[in-house]
């Protein structure tokens, strides 16, 4: 199912009824009319959350939480078992999503800090602008992440840009980054939303500004108290990564904060449906800090991580229906996917490791969020065709999220990419389903840097001298080693055994293979 320029098809038509001369003028127009309609570009909504691993929904194997709408989208369209975010951590995966290239191409891609300027060159291609070249209308809800304003960082009191709007997208209301870091307000297109001019906003991520209680020096004051760092500035009740102050009118409520991103993406649906739309929905809830809408609180019996999983859900499930309430679902691809993989304790003591049960967020793979192994970045991936192309196909092609680019490229008609996507292809016939084999390798980015490369049964993980666990308590092996490491990933998906000293020859092959992208700009 791929959609052709339409202009050039409908005039090609309308010339040859004219030279034709065997119908009447009325009859031309209803003609091109009815074309136009059978050939109209499909809508793209991208749900794209965050830190969800690839067993915490039903449609991966989970049996301890309920995700009727997820699952019901995998039914009616294409569930994918070998699919990847580019990297562990959400930063650099989100780059590359935008971008079509792997983040550590560029420095400073790493996960930002809250007062991050924009990590993305206004200048460079983009997948929404390559969408609004299609002639789509584009928008950005929820969490973003890749900085915001210029070299300086943002002016939260006045015109924040460079940002979303100067990258391609027409509309954007954000987290500025995620919900554990100030400052703890929504930016809609260039401002902050609701903030008084009165109260400016102050932000500093070196030193304490202003007189506002924090988690470290106040934890009398908290409902939610860290495991480790998130110690700063107290919002809501809870400490946060930096500090801020001012700007009380604008802050947001934790457990409002799914209503307002997804009633924002119901507006941006309903204003764009009379021409094709791209929106990116990033929603917030499996980050921390996790703290459900009371619709959801106590509802999992796995705590918070496992309640605001049930909200994610609900949120998948109130996009579809306001899809259907206004006649767009027939023609909406929607896609549906994660950032990086799963952590437990990621800064609050929310108990999410004591009340997970046989819950295992990885599905059984090794690591999580952060790690080089398979934890960190298989995550789940679930394209639902307008049409029912495939519908209820598994696919086990491999395929990575930096080939959105070029693939949306060629599904809306846009014919020439710019040489400055690098790693991006043109996967289209895997995400439709056609192509079941899929790419030949890809890159893999964990914390801190270290480089994993994946061909075919087989993973490389280059060496580093780093930690054997995340340090911040997560229990999260990250993966480093001093020594290269093989693994055979269909003989052992769990990567318990290093079979790099049995096989140099493979393993010399691989990083000279890698060193050899890492070169190639």
């Amino acid at each position: 199912m791929i959609f052709k320029n339409a202009s050039f098809l409908i005039c090609f038509l309308f010339a040859v009824l004219i030279v034709s001369c065997k119908v009447n003028t009325s009859e031309i127009v209803t003609n091109k009319k009815t074309l136009h309609k059978e050939i109209q570009k499909p809508n793209i909504v991208f749900i794209y959350t965050d830190d969800l691993g690839y067993g915490d929904i039903g449609a991966y194997g989970a049996t301890a939480l309920a995700t009727p709408a997820i699952d019901a989208l995998a039914n009616e369209g294409i569930l994918f078992k070998n699919a990847y975010a580019t990297a562990a951590t959400c930063t650099p995966s989100r780059y590359s999503l935008m971008t079509g290239d792997y983040a550590w191409r560029k420095k400073g891609t790493g996960v930002a800090d809250g007062d991050e300027s924009l990590l993305i060159d206004t200048a460079r291609t983009t997948l929404p602008k390559i969408l609004q070249t299609a002639g789509y209308k584009t928008g950005v809800v929820g969490k973003w992440h890749l900085g915001l304003g210029d070299g300086s960082g943002p002016d939260w009191n006045g015109k924040i840009s460079p940002g979303p709007l100067e990258i391609g997208f027409d509309y954007s209301y954000l987290i500025p980054a995620t919900g554990d870091r100030v400052p703890c307000v929504f930016v809609e297109n260039h401002h902050i939303v609701n903030l008084d001019p009165n109260d400016p906003i102050s932000v500093s991520y070196q030193e304490k500004i202003g007189d506002w209680p924090t988690g470290k020096e106040n934890p009398e004051l908290l409902t939610l108290k860290p495991s480790h760092g998130h110690n700063n500035t107290i919002v809501n009740g809870v400490s946060r990564i930096g500090y801020m102050t001012g700007g009380k009118a604008a802050l947001w409520n934790d457990e409002t904060i799914p209503l307002e991103l997804l009633d924002k993406s119901k507006r941006f649906i309903a204003s764009s449906k009379n021409q094709p739309f791209f929106l990116f929905l990033s929603t917030h809830d499996i980050h921390v800090p996790r703290i459900a809408n009371t619709m959801f609180q106590n509802k999992s019996g796995m705590g918070p991580r496992g309640d605001v999983i049930l909200q994610l859900d609900w949120t998948v499930n109130e996009i579809v229906k306001t899809l259907k309430e206004q006649n767009l679902y027939d023609n909406t691809v929607i896609i549906f996917s994660s950032d990086n993989g799963p952590v437990l304790d990621d800064g609050y003591q929310d108990r999410a490791q004591e009340l997970l049960g046989d819950h295992q967020p990885t599905g059984g793979l090794r690591g999580g969020k952060y790690s080089a192994f398979e934890g960190g970045s298989k995550i789940p991936l679930i394209i639902r065709w307008p049409d029912g192309k495939n519908k209820g196909m598994v696919s086990k092609a491999l395929v990575s999220q930096v080939d959105f680019l070029r693939s949306f490229a060629q599904l809306t008609g846009v014919e020439s990419v710019n040489a400055d996507v690098i790693d991006s292809q043109n996967r289209l016939n895997v995400f439709l389903g056609d192509d079941t084999v899929g790419r030949s390798s890809i890159v893999q980015e964990s914390i801190r840097g270290p480089l994993s490369y994946l061909e075919g049964e087989w993973k490389y993980i280059e060496p580093f001298d780093g930690p054997k666990l995340v340090p911040w308590g997560t229990k999260i092996e990250t993966g480093f080693q001093k020594e290269p490491q093989l693994y055979h990933l269909k003989n052992d998906p769990n990567e318990t055994e290093n079979l790099a000293s049995k096989f140099p020859e493979r393993v010399k092959d691989f990083k000279e293979k890698l060193a050899h992208l890492k070169v190639n700009l």
